[in-house]
């Protein structure tokens, strides 16, 4: 083509139309990839009013029609810079969000005045909080996450978006910037479902190291020991190959997230040949606690006169006292129930007999441990019960001995004392948790529970096997 023929096409109006558009098109093709080059790290937006003018240059374009040489001059470099101007508008602006984790000394208003607040705005941030959660919970080590605008050329800020605190798992307080003026905030709360779980194992070193080793949640683990804290001496009573079960809840997230542990529905303890098996019931009062299968209580005070005879009388109270014996002012430590020859004597309350023998002037002489701050001891007995002796685990109200005179004593009775953190207290006035044994209704409630809990125990503890049995195999 010679240069008359392409004068011919520039003279032409329907040619020299795309020529024009094909020029504006590289001229913002041009101007774009500079953009990019020069900002490839910042996200470009533009003003509504140039988004206009743009789409209006991108419409001429694609209609072949020339833009009117008031609003794009023709072969301008000035029009260049202009369609630059155009695309980088946004890198003024930048959203940021920044994820901050408070230190010691750090308030939310310090927090937000180093982000460039001032300080009227913070502290009307603080008190719009406030509505919902008390920002000076805020710990060490917690995390909020803000969100702000900012200019990224002069690094100042220029709006606070949004805060949002998440104090637990599954619960966040959020404040946003209202469309009028100020700020709003809301509470947010996932749905908490409840989730069975089961565990089981040898002990092996201390119980909850071995409760921890199965997954069971530390919260959990604090509560069963808990329970058995009225029968059990975890330091003194467990030994390596003793077992645990344990049935409890677990309150997640609908994306399986912990958020807290919830109630033990089934504890177990086998010590040696014994086995303590307890199950939880709310009453129709709404009182919670544990039983064993036949619905009596864990918790129990101690017996204050574990003899079958009651209506035996005090013969000795506890305290100062003129000795019969010794003819001398003396502490008598214990109560005396004066009683006939024979009479059955009981375990106070459930635990581990630590002696049976003949003891000085107590004569034959039984001590039970109860727990880590109780023990009961029963003095002067004319015999021990059948298979009574130290380590026998004993239940309250099982029989231990009969009523004597062995030992320093002028008639038969029975000599109990209550010793509380080794220290021996007055009988009559201890006052170790109580609960009473399940009757009628229920009892009858109760035992509908426990046959649940015993399908549930079937079905969860044969599947724990399975895995068991099948991770040996492999």
């Amino acid at each position: 083509m010679n240069l008359q023929e392409l004068k011919n096409i520039g003279n032409n109006p329907r040619y020299r139309h795309r020529l024009l558009a094909l020029g504006y098109a590289t001229a913002v093709t041009f101007a774009f990839v500079l953009s990019l080059t020069n900002n490839n790290s910042v996200k470009a937006s533009v003003s509504r009013t140039d988004k206009f003018d743009y789409l209006m240059m991108e419409n001429t374009i694609q209609n072949g029609i020339s833009a009117p040489e008031t609003i794009y001059p023709e072969s301008s470099v000035e029009n260049i810079k202009s369609l630059y101007d155009m695309v980088n508008y946004g890198n003024r602006e930048k959203t940021v969000d920044n994820e901050i984790e408070i230190s010691k000394g750090d308030t939310l208003i310090s927090i937000l005045s180093d982000l460039g607040l001032d300080y009227n705005e913070a502290h009307s941030i603080y008190l719009t909080l406030k509505k919902v959660y008390d920002p000076r919970n805020l710990r060490i080590g917690q995390k909020i996450n803000v969100n702000t605008t900012i200019d990224p050329k002069e690094n100042t800020l220029l709006s606070l978006n949004s805060i949002t605190i998440s104090p637990s798992l599954g619960k966040r307080f959020i404040l946003e910037k209202s469309e009028t003026e100020g700020y709003e905030v809301r509470t947010e709360q996932d749905e908490l479902l409840d989730e069975i779980n089961s565990a089981s194992g040898d002990i092996s070193g201390t119980l909850s190291g071995s409760m921890q080793k199965q997954g069971v949640p530390s919260r959990t683990i604090a509560n069963f020991i808990n329970i058995f804290s009225y029968s059990v001496d975890f330091s003194r009573d467990l030994r390596k190959g003793d077992k645990f079960e344990i049935i409890y809840e677990n309150k997640i997230t609908p994306d399986g997230e912990l958020v807290k542990s919830g109630n033990i529905l089934y504890a177990a303890l086998q010590l040696r040949k014994d086995k303590i098996a307890l199950y939880r019931f709310e009453d129709s009062k709404g009182n919670v606690d544990y039983y064993t299968e036949k619905g009596y209580a864990m918790k129990k005070t101690l017996d204050r006169k574990p003899i079958s005879f009651k209506q035996a009388r005090i013969s000795s109270p506890f305290g100062r006292r003129f000795h019969p014996i010794l003819k001398k002012y003396k502490v008598h430590w214990g109560v005396d129930y004066a009683a006939p020859k024979g009479t059955k004597i009981y375990a106070g309350g459930d635990g581990v007999v630590q002696m049976a023998k003949y003891n000085g002037s107590y004569g034959n002489y039984v001590k039970i441990r109860h727990n880590s701050e109780y023990s009961t001891a029963y003095g002067h007995m004319w015999k021990f019960a059948k298979g009574i002796r130290p380590g026998v685990r004993v239940k309250q109200g099982q029989l231990i001995g009969y009523v004597g005179s062995t030992g320093r004593s002028t008639g038969p009775h029975l000599h109990y004392e209550v010793l509380q953190n080794g220290k021996r207290v007055n009988p009559l006035k201890i006052k170790a948790a109580a609960g009473e044994n399940l009757k009628g209704k229920q009892l009858a409630s109760f035992k509908k529970n426990v046959a649940m809990l015993k399908e549930t125990h079937k079905n969860m503890f044969a599947s724990a096997d399975k895995k068991k049995l099948a991770s040996a195999e492999k």
